[in-house]
């Protein structure tokens, strides 16, 4: 993992923990929407996304304290770029849409039709393949702040190395697998049609990203000559 030398301030323990009762509402809301507390799909989903994302809170706050103290900022930040400030705002509404959407079409109103059990499956292992994706970026990426900005005072660096060796932006890649494969496990059609367009914002946030970093991050020019690729390889 990519550390700086600096000693920085270790995230509260009480932290963590309101973070794991945080997580505990998105289950909550899943399945108040859908209005079926039985359903398998629905728990499969919320056993997933609260125990690899509360797994990877503990991993940080005992192995990158530095990262978790930046995951855990405010979502608008004093050095955070303007335009990020505007995407940002707008995928955290779109999030919101994302979630609420699945459960109400999938279960709830049956919007969709019933998607097949092969690719229910699939979805759920794209899921699982999202989070190990976003983990593997987090852990050699010190540097991962929820905003885009310099981190100057934190001596921030290019990342070359893991994921970053293949794609420039592995947190991305895997925030559009998670969009994709979390309607398809939960069988949401318009759940689907959200996070493909959510994707788009992922897409020109990583735009705007790189300019900033081409132009403030010393070695990122010739970074972005060696991985060619910002999401997907072959594709963008």
């Amino acid at each position: 993992m990519n550390q700086t030398d600096n000693t920085p301030a270790k995230a509260s323990f009480r932290q963590v923990i309101l973070s794991f009762f945080y997580l505990l509402m998105f289950p909550v809301i899943l399945f108040f929407l859908a209005g079926d507390w039985r359903w398998t799909e629905g728990w499969i989903f919320s056993i997933l996304f609260c125990g690899l994302s509360f797994a990877t809170l503990v991993y940080l706050y005992f192995n990158d304290p530095a990262l978790l103290n930046e995951r855990f900022g405010p979502p608008v930040q004093k050095d955070q770029k303007p335009w990020d400030k505007v995407l940002l705002s707008a995928f955290f509404l779109g999030f919101l849409v994302w979630f609420a959407i699945m459960p109400l079409d999938a279960k709830r109103f049956g919007w969709s039709p019933e998607f097949p059990s092969w690719i229910k499956i699939l979805g759920t292992l794209l899921f699982i393949l999202a989070f190990i994706i976003l983990f593997g970026a987090l852990k050699e990426n010190t540097f991962a702040a929820p905003v885009v900005k310099m981190q100057k005072e934190r001596g921030q660096k290019v990342i070359s190395t893991g994921l970053y060796g293949t794609v420039r932006h592995p947190m991305y890649t895997g925030g559009t697998l998670l969009l994709i494969s979390g309607p398809l496990l939960l069988g949401s059609f318009y759940g689907l049609a959200t996070g493909l367009l959510l994707t788009v914002i992922l897409a020109v946030r990583s735009l705007g990203e790189e300019e900033m970093l081409r132009q403030e991050l010393d070695g990122y020019s010739e970074y972005m000559k060696k991985v060619k690729w910002r999401l997907i390889p072959f594709v963008f």
